[in-house]
């Protein structure tokens, strides 16, 4: 990845800015593998992915081959069995792909600590008496030989019974002393980056005997006592050991801040009885109820994982095809091409490029590094100060999440959750999508006025006509909008798509045989490249589905001691002295969640939280859900815990708190529009379509006004106080979407735009007060 123009080795000369945007970042903790280890890591990611695409179009490799062998996928599987599957499979990667700490350069020669080796092999002995366990409880259930109740094979395992003491002594303590045994050891436990460390190997075979349990028990009749005390203890005790994977890899993944939100919560699930208020509950929970509980279809096999399993993994690996078609390289060069020129251009390249991207990147953070790393030092480069181009790119970035079609996961919870057609939340989201963007834009235009700043030179710059060359580079997202948008379900829509990508790789040789030229673009996608697609995708889907599975741990205590019907209760009282205060505290406790977290289980969270109570507040559900979520997403850039402007600091080298508090002032007119959704439901692309342009023209009018007030630029000139203060007043007469508003809006912004132009007020004009003396 470059920093600035380099020249394209071939004929025409033709200028590329961005070359590696779609390059896989390596995090600070993941190992780099060479060789047969590489080789081996590389098989597993190639076939997980793979795995999904066969099982969510319903391919069966036994039914193609004929062949019937346990380890051929048989489809469709059976709900829960594809989800502990899919978790499991994502643990056992992962832990062996990122480690338990950071590397730096002088880790490549790190040498094996043989007494902490040895305790990772001694651990292994545990865990092969668990997963030994586990295989004979699946022989012994389907052997025919246990009783049946209902059609259902019976798992006697009550105190007493000789199940039962199996359970217990066999497959639980030895599963969790070689789960906890191996998450501790981690802390200690060194190797060189490109080599496994025994611990590691504990975890992900842990992962697998939790899943081979699971995938046995739940296939029994005692999965019908899930959340009930006459739970299995095995399930109890698989249920921690899975519990504990997941948060472990999700520190390892995604940082401490999610793990800390668990735990809180964990620990709330015990001592939820011995509190006052709206948080107490009436009788304890048990350990073997509560984990017998968060192991289901209402905590961790629930909605969050019910996405990632589908719609997510899906849209990761259309997402690594797009990738293996350079379709990154070509959004940043044809943002560079079509905006550059501009005033501030490369803060105006970010926010379209930026907005491309997140679409296909799925991670505020993660779209900062793959188009920062560029946009960030031209940014510096025109004049921008390095906090405020850091700011840029941490806002830009942050809208990607609800950028129409693919708009990051959290709306495939959203429409989960709420039952709403994903492509009618696509829909719903072009307004404030568009509304996020303008306001950036007007932010950004505004700030390079003031500082006088200059665009790129045309000989700095791609090259227009060009680029019009790899414009096929579109047509896989095309085919999605346009499937979506044609009756085809979202994993219909997501695999043509997907088969797209692939097919628009061979379009270069096609035209060059067709009519003698080429456009520019990615070699054509062979087996090869196919698998190491495939191979992305399985990688980069560890940490999405790592974060989901530990959201739903979360969930599960949410569900199971009823503490967000009672916040929902709490939004009900404050909405009788106040809706916009019950909205104001809703939006509050939705950034709070999100501080520190992925969208995803930001979102997530707050959906289970915030969301219920602003239905029963008589809020519509589309539009209480997108208000969670807008503000979920927002939570990326707002202090004190900004995961997108650190990253961007990272890069600008500005202060991380600094950027931050410059991300919040730029997105500040976002912090708005969710408050239109409530006002103005026509936002949302609910109403008559004149009703919805009015309502839409009068808001990207109030975005403008809000940006010249808060940026002090009024119509070429820097604005006094109190004329700022009216153009902030008059844009939230306009923004808030009534008949009568506007007009005093307008009448508003009349008068300011006289006086603007015909008085001039100096920007250090102060107001005489006489008589005080």
């Amino acid at each position: 990845m470059t920093d600035q123009s380099s020249t394209q080795a071939s004929v025409t000369d033709d200028i590329v800015l961005a070359d590696g945007v779609d390059d896989e970042p390596a995090e600070h903790n993941r190992r780099l593998f060479e060789g047969r280890f590489g080789l081996i890591i590389a098989s597993c990611a190639t076939i997980y992915a793979a795995f999904h695409m066969l099982a969510l179009n319903g391919v069966s490799l036994s039914g193609m081959t004929g062949i019937d062998l346990p380890f051929l996928p048989q489809f469709p599987l059976e709900t829960w069995n594809f989800r502990i599957i899919h978790i499991a499979g994502a643990l056992a990667l992962g832990f062996l792909v990122f480690a338990s700490h950071s590397f730096s350069r002088s880790d490549d020669a790190v040498a094996r600590s043989k007494l902490f080796s040895l305790l990772g092999v001694i651990l292994l002995v545990p865990t092969f008496i668990a997963g030994a366990t586990a295989i004979s409880f699946f022989n012994l259930i389907n052997s025919g030989t246990l009783p049946e109740m209902g059609g259902l094979t019976t798992w006697a395992a009550f105190p007493g019974t000789e199940i039962y003491q199996t359970e217990v002594t066999w497959f639980g303590t030895p599963l969790l002393i070689a789960s906890f045994g191996a998450i501790v050891l981690g802390w200690f436990e060194r190797s060189s980056r490109a080599s496994f460390v025994v611990g590691d190997i504990v975890l992900a075979l842990c992962a697998i005997v939790v899943a081979i349990y699971f995938v046995s028990i739940y296939g029994t009749a005692a999965r019908n006592s899930v959340g009930t005390t006459f739970v299995p203890i095995g399930v109890a005790f698989a249920a921690t050991a899975g519990a504990a994977l997941i948060m472990e890899l999700t520190r390892r993944v995604a940082g401490l801040a999610l793990v800390i939100i668990t735990g809180v919560f964990l620990l709330y699930t015990f001592t939820a009885h011995l509190l006052p208020g709206i948080l107490a509950v009436t009788k304890a929970y048990s350990w073997q109820r509560f984990f017998g509980h968060v192991y289901s279809d209402a905590g961790i096999l629930g909605p969050t994982t019910a996405v990632s399993s589908t719609y997510i993994i899906l849209f990761i690996i259309f997402a690594a095809f797009l990738q293996a078609s350079k379709v990154g390289d070509y959004f940043v060069n044809f943002a560079f091409a079509a905006a550059g020129r501009a005033r501030g251009g490369p803060a105006k390249v970010a926010i379209f490029a930026s907005g491309l991207m997140g679409m296909i990147n799925g991670t505020s953070a993660g779209n900062v590094v793959a188009t920062g790393s560029l946009t960030i030092p031209l940014m510096k480069k025109v004049g921008y100060h390095k906090k405020t181009a850091g700011a840029i790119e941490a806002a830009a970035s942050t809208g990607g999440q609800i950028m129409p079609p693919i708009m990051g996961a959290g709306a495939f919870i959203m429409a989960e959750v709420t039952g709403i057609p994903y492509q009618d939340i696509a829909i719903a989201a072009i307004i404030p999508a568009v509304l996020y963007f303008v306001s950036i834009y007007f932010m950004v235009d505004f700030e390079a006025a003031k500082l006088g700043m200059r665009g790129m030179r045309e000989d700095e710059l791609p090259k227009f006509n060009k680029l019009v060359k790899q414009v096929y580079l579109f047509i896989p997202i095309i085919i999605l909008i346009a499937a979506l948008f044609m009756g085809y379900s979202v994993i219909r829509a997501g695999t043509l798509a997907t088969m797209a990508a692939a097919v628009v790789s061979w379009l270069p040789p096609i035209f060059t045989r067709l009519f003698g030229w080429s456009p520019l673009g990615a070699s054509p996608m062979g087996l090869r490249s196919i698998a190491k697609a495939f191979e992305l995708a399985g990688v980069m889907s560890i940490q999405i589905i790592a974060v989901c599975a530990c959201a739903g741990i979360i969930v599960g205590v949410i569900s199971l001691t009823g503490v967000g019907a009672r916040f929902s209760s709490l939004l009900l009282d404050l909405a009788g002295v106040s809706q916009l205060l019950a909205l104001f505290f809703a939006m509050c406790i939705a950034i709070l969640l999100g501080m520190g977290m992925p969208t995803t289980a930001a979102y997530a969270v707050a959906a289970s939280v915030v969301a219920p109570g602003l239905v029963q507040l008589g809020i519509p559900t589309l539009t209480a859900h997108f208000f969670v979520f807008y503000f979920a997403v927002l939570s990326a850039i707002t202090p004190p815990v900004a995961l997108a402007s650190y990253a961007a600091a990272g890069i600008s080298g500005s202060n991380p708190m600094e950027t931050s508090m410059a991300s919040f002032k730029i997105g500040i007119a976002a912090f708005i529009v969710p408050f239109m959704f409530f006002y103005s439901s026509a936002i949302l692309m609910q109403g008559e379509w004149f009703i919805v342009l009015k309502a839409a023209a009068t808001a990207i009018f109030g975005v403008f006004l809000l940006s010249a007030g808060v940026q002090g630029w009024f119509f070429g000139a820097r604005a006094a106080w109190f004329m700022r203060f009216g153009i902030v007043l008059a844009a939230l007469f306009m923004i808030s979407g009534g008949l009568v508003t506007d007009v005093i809006g307008l009448a508003l912004f009349a008068g300011l735009y006289f006086v603007q132009k015909f008085l001039a007020p100096p920007a250090d004009a102060q107001i005489a007060v006489k008589g005080l003396d």
